[in-house]
Order: structure tokens, then C-alpha cells, then sequence
């Protein structure tokens, strides 16, 4: 399976909304390229749009060495979601520090809902219905909204708080969060 090229931020490809998918196991050999690419550079999340295909797919994992000791998270092992829908389960929300493959070495500060619906379909066509909270319920929002045409920045309510890497100068990284940050608590 090939690895993708991710687009960068201006790509007119990361501005469209995404097409909803018709027929989910059509898209199998695209999701297993979007997985094979994540994980050469070891990532978690990728959406369809990033790999300039106009459909509504995001391949995403929670895995265990990401997770801080201590948060009330649970692994969540290589997921495709088709056609995804969130719901916001509460107006709360919590500021916290994302990336996005699409604009390396930036980082910025984005509030995001702590707790989450989500339904989606599999790549066999079948249905779920989860709840996500925390780290975890950020990362399929911000998956999701490339789907939407949305990039980070453009959630934030700062953006002097769009920063390169280089500059965090704490140590914090999209990674290294507290078990309370980790759980939106």
C-alpha cells in the first residue's frame, strides 16, 4: 500500500466540504493507505481530505503510549470512520493545545467540547454509536472538521496563541498532557 502526501494548510483540497461516502467498503484500499501513513509517522489521526480525496472518512487510534497514568481513558485501537457525525453533549468546553498534519511544526490553543457523541459507519457498513470524551473526544473534532473544510485556527479564539513548536518553550507538545487535560476534567 502506498504512503499518501498529506496537503499543507492552503491547499484548496483542505477547504471544500467533503462528499459523503456511498458506498463504505469502497473505501477499504484508501483507508489502509490513510493507516499506513499515520503510522510511518507514527500518528493518530488522518481525514481523507488531507490525502486530497474529497470524501467523508478519518481514520484515528488512541493508543496506550499516549495516554497519561492516571487518565480515565482507555486505549482505542486503528478506527475508520465513514460519513461521521458529532454531537456535543455539553456546552463545556476546554481550551487545548492541537497540531494538524496539514500545518507542520504549528501549534494552537483550540477549545473543544469535553464530551462528545459520535456516530459513524465502518468499512463493512455497519453502525456505531460511541461517546468520547477528553484528548479523545478532541481528536475526532478536529478529524472531523477537515471534513468540513475547517482547520484549526480557525476554532481558535486566540490566535495569538498560534505558536511554531520551537517556540512552546515549556516542554508542552500535542502529547504530554496532565491525566485531568487528558479527560477534559
Amino acid at each position: 500500500m502506498p504512503i499518501r502526501r498529506i496537503v499543507l494548510m492552503g491547499n484548496p483540497a483542505l477547504q471544500r466540504v467533503a462528499d459523503p461516502a456511498v458506498n463504505p467498503r469502497d473505501l477499504a484500499r484508501l483507508a489502509e493507505d490513510m493507516r499506513e501513513t499515520l503510522e510511518s509517522i507514527d500518528a493518530n489521526g488522518l481525514a481523507a481530505p488531507q490525502v486530497e480525496v474529497p470524501t467523508r472518512l478519518v481514520i484515528y487510534r488512541v493508543p496506550a503510549s499516549r495516554i497519561p497514568q492516571g487518565a480515565r481513558q482507555e486505549p482505542v485501537p486503528w478506527t475508520a470512520m465513514v460519513n461521521p457525525v458529532v454531537e456535543p453533549l455539553s456546552e463545556q468546553k476546554t481550551p487545548i493545545w492541537e497540531r494538524c498534519l496539514s500545518l507542520p511544526g504549528l501549534y494552537g490553543y483550540v477549545p473543544r467540547h469535553n464530551e462528545i457523541r459520535l456516530t459513524f459507519t465502518d468499512l463493512d457498513g455497519v453502525r456505531h454509536e460511541r461517546v468520547a470524551k477528553g484528548w479523545h473526544a478532541m481528536l475526532i473534532q478536529h478529524e472531523c472538521d477537515h471534513l468540513d473544510g475547517v482547520l484549526y485556527p480557525m476554532r481558535m479564539t486566540d490566535i495569538t496563541k498560534l505558536t511554531f513548536a520551537s517556540e512552546l518553550g515549556d516542554g508542552k507538545s500535542f502529547y504530554s498532557y496532565s491525566a485531568a487535560e487528558f479527560d477534559g476534567r
